[in-house]
């Protein structure tokens, strides 16, 4: 009889837990396919959100270029880079982190 009180918050700490992946990652398919060529930083990080990282900033024959990185959250050796020039998106596309195989 004691497990009564314990149920409750017994299935909501399951029921969140099994959600969590898909709250936290913002670059899911749904996501992604909004995306278009030509828009803006400010439309793409609207959809995809402000946790990414700027991996590069330069200019190019005069026309500034900026590279926007989002890791693919909970996938820590995945990650996309998003390539904007004159703040317009050129491209993005998948990378992958090396893995450490240590082999004997």
């Amino acid at each position: 009889m004691r497990l009564k009180p314990l149920i409750f918050p017994l299935v909501l700490l399951i029921a969140l837990s099994s959600c969590a992946p898909g709250i936290f990652s913002s670059l899911r398919s749904y996501n992604m396919e909004a995306l278009e060529l030509g828009m803006s930083k400010e439309q793409v990080t609207e959809i995809l959100g402000n946790a990414y990282t700027i991996a590069e900033k330069r200019m190019e024959d005069g026309v500034p270029v900026e590279i926007l990185s989002y890791r693919n959250f909970p996938h820590d050796d995945e990650f996309y880079l998003f390539v904007f020039k004159n703040n317009e998106l050129e491209e993005w596309y998948r990378e992958l982190l090396p893995q450490n195989e240590f082999r004997e």
